[in-house]
């Protein structure tokens, strides 16, 4: 029979980026929800990321030394024993893969795997086929998939979604209420682009578009805000922009606070999404809430999340990217439309639903669980 309470163990929460916003918003929602009792297993050097957390969550700090090594030993092979030391009814795992000696699980399918498709590193190639060799196994042993979008419940079933489409459910990302429109704010004159670096996120080919559009807007500004996750690219982009002539008008600012990125979603005069492997894409939801005129890749999830509400364009045509970009700067009225559509899309995404829906899969986990 089911337990009123059923436990939760969620682990190995990443350090950066979407899957940092997803726990941030979701964690406090699921907290409140009276039929689970959550346990969270955190690596000490986490706890910083997710401070302060809600008080009905009970956390579980765990240090061992740092690599991919050790933590696939722990979540493995000491995550079983956690689970049934604690009797959790069901383990959550947010990052695309769970431990294979947990049955009663379930996933996030959240990573893209198109991304070694654009890596040119072998060692990194070795890493994106290693991560979908797991991810699979995943889907197999788990009672149920939780994915980010229609494309990555397909794509990440890697040509196999009908064996499991049974058990993946599509439940979008929210937008955090900081991001909303300023009816007062004026279209700037430069250019956004929100994403951590590396390859996937396609800068070089952003780049590689600014030469056209400086020849009508010399002055321009493309504003870039995001973590610096992979050295090498970024070194190897900043070289290409200096190759370019267009060093000068790119600036990185680094990870930012949310009221200063709203900030700048309001007042950019277009937001720039030029990645080829994405499942979600929470910048684009974000601009989206904040009215921004959105110009976007058209190539895996984007087209999904951004609905109407974006001018598409060929992530690897960088004239295609600088006609788009151009089209959105110089008519002022395809830019109002855009932003009308932004604020109307973004409607859609919402992190109580995303929660609610959430704990309503976790649950039916548990249940189905104490059955076989």
């Amino acid at each position: 029979m089911q337990r009123p309470n059923p436990r939760r163990g969620e682990r190995h929460a990443c350090q950066s980026g979407g899957g940092v916003t997803y726990l941030r918003n979701i964690l406090p929602l699921l907290a409140e929800d009276s039929r689970l009792e959550i346990h969270i297993f955190l690596h000490v050097s986490q706890m910083d990321i997710f401070y302060p957390l809600n008080e009905r969550i009970h956390v579980h700090l765990f240090d061992f030394p740092q690599g991919l090594a050790r933590l696939m030993f722990w979540e493995q092979l000491i995550l079983p024993i956690l689970v049934r030391v604690m009797s959790a009814d069901v383990v959550f795992s947010p990052a695309n893969f769970g431990s294979l000696l947990v049955r009663d699980q379930a996933i996030l399918l959240r990573n893209a795997l198109a991304v070694a498709r654009t890596e040119p590193r072998l060692s990194k190639r070795i890493y994106w086929i290693m991560l979908g060799t797991i991810t699979f196994l995943s889907l197999m042993r788990c009672r149920r998939a939780i994915a980010v979008s229609t494309y990555a419940a397909r794509s990440l079933s890697l040509g196999c979604y009908r064996w499991f489409e049974h058990k993946v459910r599509v439940i979008y990302h929210g937008i955090d209420t900081r991001f909303y429109p300023d009816n007062q704010s004026q279209p700037g004159t430069f250019l956004l682009a929100v994403s951590d670096i590396y390859v996937q996120k396609n800068l070089h080919t952003l780049f590689r578009a600014l030469p056209i559009i400086c020849e009508k807007y010399p002055d321009i500004r493309l504003i870039i805000a995001g973590q610096l996750i992979d050295e090498w690219y970024f070194n190897s982009a900043v070289d290409l922009a200096n190759q370019l002539g267009v060093r000068k008008n790119i600036e990185f600012i680094g990870r930012i606070q949310a009221d200063d990125l709203r900030q700048l979603y309001q007042s950019c005069r277009a937001f720039v999404f030029p990645s080829t492997a994405e499942t979600f894409g929470m910048p684009l939801v974000e601009a989206m809430a904040c009215g921004a005129p959105i110009v976007s890749s058209s190539s895996t999830a984007m087209p999904e999340i951004v609905g109407d509400a974006a001018l598409l364009f060929d992530p690897s045509d960088p004239e295609d990217i600088a006609r788009s970009i151009l089209q959105v700067i110089d008519d002022d009225v395809l830019r109002a439309d855009l932003s009308a559509r932004s604020l109307k899309r973004a409607t859609q995404f919402s992190w109580k639903q995303a929660a609610k829906q959430t704990a309503d899969v976790l649950v039916e986990v548990s249940t189905r669980g104490a059955r076989v």
